[in-house]
């Protein structure tokens, strides 16, 4: 008994001193644990602090620094920033250009002539200022063009415009003058059939032969400069690469298969929801899509909402722009196409991508294209100065109504006020939204690069001035005043471009009678266009 009896404390005795190791093990675990789950974000953190202060991290900010040579469609292999210093940086990051010499993009000069693969060309004939032009030249250096051709009158051939305009890279501006005008009358398309029932007549048609000769003369440009393709496009038009994973006209022309020779876009147009509009690129946003982009069931569905008592469905032309590949025998086929004197081009029509027409964006622009034209405000006159049915309406209600009376045409015709009408469009497909060129534009304006453009070219001019101040007179006779403009400042050598086209007049004449493909409406209802039925 006393036995049994002086076992049970020595058992309990052990038993308690298990537990007591055991409880101690596991606190000491757990506080382990704790430590490491504690030391653990601790580390991670200051170790991306390190990274990221090293430059080792490429975070959303960085990523789209001015210092970084990546941007949609811009990409090259072989970047070469230069090193910015420390007092620049918090200047920079507030989107301020710190040196007034070309900071395009805060010092990105985007000057990729040798870097871009193909070599994208854009050649527009306008008179459009600064306000326009440089929004439009930028955006398209964005997304992947490298070089333009601006045949410039009016406003846009004006000291104050063109000057600034010269001093952008990839940039040639070419002059309307005399020399030119005898050049152009001497070319091959002004002597062929298929441009001809556009000659002498006023307004549209005098601007679509200008366009024409004007193309013809950018292909011989297009082709010393190495340019692979090359677009037709009014300063009232943006490309629109919908479709590509850089949003970059230049990897969609490289996708293209190498027996194409143009490519069609078809066009969208512009929407305008204000009558107050002053900046359409920065402001507009809504879009109706083209014929080519929708189901014809839709389409027709929906034309009386979408045409709103207009003449037809787009307000002016629908039959979209093209880009054509560099070769031989190329020639335009009015402002719209592109044709090949010894072939019929291969062409595809993208699905995706577009031309987006800023259409009538602002009130000014009724009377704008009123001032630009001498003809009578009558239906018969204007017949013969307009292709297109809303360009002679318009053209009347400017030139008769009163500014109220002109401002409620407008609104009823142009502005799109009625949101329940534009939502049920909107869902339909017929009108849809595109941000993408309204933040491209925003960003470069606020990056600084407008004025930064503009303020070097007044230093450019101001030192010429200073250095050429003796020879005043000589500069004077440069102006496009007077007329007198060399052939170097028209921008094309003449010897060269005379040889040239006695090249192209050596070639077999294969011609059709074709003519030129003129700006042209969508379909309409009462057009025979068979729509498919629902079984």
């Amino acid at each position: 008994m006393a036995g049994q009896f002086s076992l049970r404390p020595i058992s309990s005795s052990s038993s308690s001193s298990s537990q007591s190791s055991s409880s101690s093990s596991s606190l000491t675990l757990a506080s382990r644990l704790l430590f490491l789950l504690t030391l653990l974000p601790l580390t991670l953190a200051c170790f991306a602090f390190l990274l990221q202060w090293r430059g080792g991290l490429n975070d959303p900010v960085t990523r789209w620094s001015p210092d970084q040579h990546e941007f949609p469609g811009m990409s090259t292999t072989a970047p070469s920033i230069a090193s910015h210093s420390s007092r620049s940086d918090c200047v920079d990051l507030l989107g301020r250009s710190h040196s007034p010499a070309f900071s395009y993009y805060r010092d990105w000069k985007f000057d990729y002539g040798t870097d871009l693969k193909p070599k994208i060309c854009i050649t527009t004939s306008t008179s459009a200022g600064l306000e326009q032009t440089l929004p439009w030249i930028f955006y398209h250096k964005v997304i992947g063009v490298s070089n333009f051709f601006l045949f410039v009158e009016g406003k846009a051939a004006s000291p104050n415009v063109s000057k600034v305009l010269e001093t952008i890279p990839g940039v040639k501006v070419i002059y309307r003058t005399k020399e030119l005008e005898e050049q152009q009358t001497k070319s091959r398309i002004w002597n062929e059939t298929w441009l001809s029932s556009f000659f002498y007549k006023p307004c549209n048609y005098e601007l679509f032969v200008k366009q024409s000769l004007n193309m013809e003369m950018a292909i011989v440009m297009a082709k010393s400069a190495g340019m692979d393709w090359i677009i037709h496009l009014d300063t009232d038009e943006l490309m629109h690469p919908a479709g590509t994973r850089e949003y970059s006209l230049r990897q969609l022309l490289a996708d293209v298969p190498s027996n194409v020779d143009m490519v069609i876009f078809p066009n969208y147009e512009s929407s305008v929801e204000r009558d107050d509009v002053k900046e359409p690129f920065s402001e507009v946003s809504m879009f109706k899509k083209n014929y080519d982009h929708l189901p014809k069931d839709v389409y027709f569905g929906n034309y009386k909402d979408a045409t709103r008592g207009n003449p037809n469905y787009f307000l002016t032309y629908g039959n979209g722009k093209s880009a054509a590949r560099i070769q031989d025998h190329l020639r335009p086929n009015g402002a719209h196409r592109w044709h090949n004197y010894m072939k019929t081009p291969n062409e595809i029509k993208l699905d995706e991508a577009a031309v987006l027409h800023y259409t009538y964006p602002k009130f000014t622009d009724l009377t704008s294209r009123r001032d630009r034209c001498g003809c009578k405000p009558t239906k018969d006159d204007v017949k013969r100065c307009f292709m297109l049915e809303f360009d002679r309406a318009a053209f009347i209600i400017a030139s008769t109504a009163t500014e109220e009376e002109m401002l409620r045409w407008y609104r009823e015709r142009i502005v799109w006020t009625d949101k329940a009408l534009n939502l049920k469009l909107l869902r339909k497909g017929i009108l849809t939204r595109i941000y993408a060129p309204m933040v491209i534009i925003q960003g470069l304006r606020n990056s600084g690069i407008f004025s930064s453009v503009i303020s070097s070219a007044v230093q450019n001019t101001l030192a010429k001035d200073q250095f050429l101040s003796s020879v005043e007179s000589s500069n004077s006779s440069r102006r496009i005043e007077s007329g007198g403009l060399s052939s170097r400042k028209v921008g094309i050598n003449s010897g060269d471009f005379q040889a040239t086209a006695r090249k192209i007049l050596e070639i077999v004449d294969n011609l059709s009678d074709l003519s030129a493909i003129p700006p042209l409406s969508p379909p309409s209802l009462d057009e025979d266009v068979p729509v498919p039925v629902d079984t």
